[in-house]
């Protein structure tokens, strides 16, 4: 039985090729996952700058390419047509090719978690452009992949790039919101109107921006929630960014009642001047009277903080409110609030 012939070869020798190949696969398999249980035991005691690359390009190896290899590898055995044997060369080209751009795209994937870790912290403006030309790196190794499996097919790469110019302009056409978009965020990396960590305001809504990608924009806001905007979007609106701001100026209004005699009036603005020159991070600028209201006397008041922080300007400002607060209660002068007077006149003798 094992004498007879099938497709060219004999049993015998199809049983080996099947053994050969079960045999390389379990192999490899069982070589694999030693290797990576010995990388990650020596990586968990180091600090490496690559530390954990190693697995995780292992966890990249594909079983599906390693079945079409060691039935490649079994194919050695038996004498094949010429036209089998073209397919499974061919298939293990091509098995060989898929495996180089997983294992490159897993490289670049993690070559960009490492130094977005990294960078984060010190530059965020390069975390931004490191994400887009890590995308950018990914989808070069892919056509390139791509280009040379079509190539060893037979297929002319030349005559097809050049027939997929006007097909490429009925694409754009198609996707000209996804590739809006896309271009918008490279425009975010390169002119840097705000990167990660910067708090800004787009219209109505504002908030700490979490992540730049190639369609939309993350922005945590205040109260929690993730705000969601598409790059183009952005771009397109008024954005106010707090980060850039080296300092805060402030303006206040206080307003006083119109019983507060002269010399009280005249006090004012120097009481807030001491009020906010006992901060050493605030700058005082002026304090006027400002004008009449219409149920109070208003002074004005402008001072500089030298730090963006908004805690530390509400903290300040806190004080300030506080110290006017007690002074104006020692001096005896009252803080105005909505009031409404009414005169009635009495009517005349001679009314009936």
């Amino acid at each position: 039985m094992l004498k007879q012939r099938f497709y060219h070869n004999m049993v015998s020798d199809w049983l080996l090729a099947l053994a050969t190949a079960v045999f390389v696969f379990l192999i490899v398999r069982a070589g694999l996952a030693l290797i990576r249980r010995r990388v990650r035991v020596l990586e968990d005691g180091t600090a490496a700058k690559w530390n954990g690359i190693v697995p995780e390009l292992m966890d990249k190896i594909s079983p599906t390419v390693l079945l079409v290899f060691s039935l490649y590898f079994g194919t050695k055995w038996l004498e094949l047509p010429r036209f089998a044997g073209s397919i499974v060369n061919k298939a293990a080209l091509l098995a060989l090719l898929l495996q180089f751009a997983l294992l490159g795209s897993a490289g670049i994937r993690f070559w960009t978690r490492y130094y977005r870790r990294q960078k984060l912290d010190v530059d965020a403006d390069v975390v931004t452009t490191i994400t887009s030309v890590g995308f950018v790196l990914r989808i070069l190794v892919w056509v390139i992949v791509l280009l040379i499996a079509l190539d060893n097919l037979g297929i002319n790469v030349t005559t097809l790039v050049a027939s997929l110019g006007i097909g490429g302009i009925a694409v754009a056409l198609a996707v000209q919101n996804i590739l809006g978009d896309l271009f918008a965020s490279f425009s975010i990396v390169l002119d840097k109107p705000f990167v990660i960590g910067d708090f800004i305001i787009v219209d109505t809504f504002m908030g700490t921006v979490e992540y730049i990608g190639l369609k939309t924009t993350r922005i945590r806001s205040l109260s929690g929630e993730l705000l969601i905007f598409s790059n183009t979007d952005l771009l397109r609106s008024r954005i106010r960014n707090f980060k850039q701001m080296h300092e805060r100026r402030v303006v206040f209004t206080i307003g006083v009642t119109y019983e507060t005699p002269y010399e009280k009036l005249t006090a004012i603005p120097t009481m807030i001047q001491k009020a906010v020159e006992a901060h050493e991070l605030a700058r005082f600028d002026r304090a006027h009277f400002k004008g009449y209201g219409p149920h109070s006397l208003d002074f004005e008041a402008v001072y500089w903080i030298g730090s963006p922080d908004y805690t530390l300007y509400m903290d300040i400002q806190q004080a300030i409110n506080l110290d006017l607060f007690r002074e104006f209660e020692k001096e005896g002068i009252q803080f105005a609030y909505p009031t409404q007077t009414l005169y009635i006149k009495n009517p005349s003798p001679e009314s009936p």
